[in-house]
């Protein structure tokens, strides 16, 4: 077991609830439904990948690869940078402020998760 990626899931995964409803209470009366959409993808994603997490947390046990560490902090940046960034778009456009250039960041964290889905796959077949 690798308790670091367990810890994080675990946390990630309380997170997406808490977000998810307060997108569905809180902020529904505050945002546009194509804005409502957006943070429900940060959650989605979120969640999606604090069970990524889990797995990389579990699976570490019985194949102590490193690529799994690797995939835990990639998965972990991903989240930061891909629904971190998401949450701030929508959060900041009830001020009527966007994000301009710094909306990079979405498709960046994206490239993350595909990388630390890499190294789970590298790492569960090299060992």
């Amino acid at each position: 077991m690798y308790k670091k990626a367990i810890i994080i899931g675990a946390f990630f995964g309380a997170l997406s609830v808490a977000l998810g409803a307060f997108a569905a209470h809180g902020l529904k009366a505050i945002l546009p439904e194509d804005q409502i959409k957006i943070f429900e993808t940060a959650v989605r994603y979120q969640f999606y990948h604090a069970f990524a997490l889990l797995i990389t947390g579990l699976m570490y046990a019985h194949i102590p690869a490193k690529m799994y560490r690797v995939a835990t902090n990639l998965f972990t940046v991903g989240i930061v940078l891909f629904s971190g960034s998401l949450y701030l778009m929508t959060i900041m456009s009830t001020k009527g402020v966007g994000l301009g250039p710094v909306g990079i960041i979405t498709p960046i964290g994206g490239l993350f998760f595909i990388a630390g889905w890499l190294c789970m796959l590298w790492g569960t077949v090299k060992e």
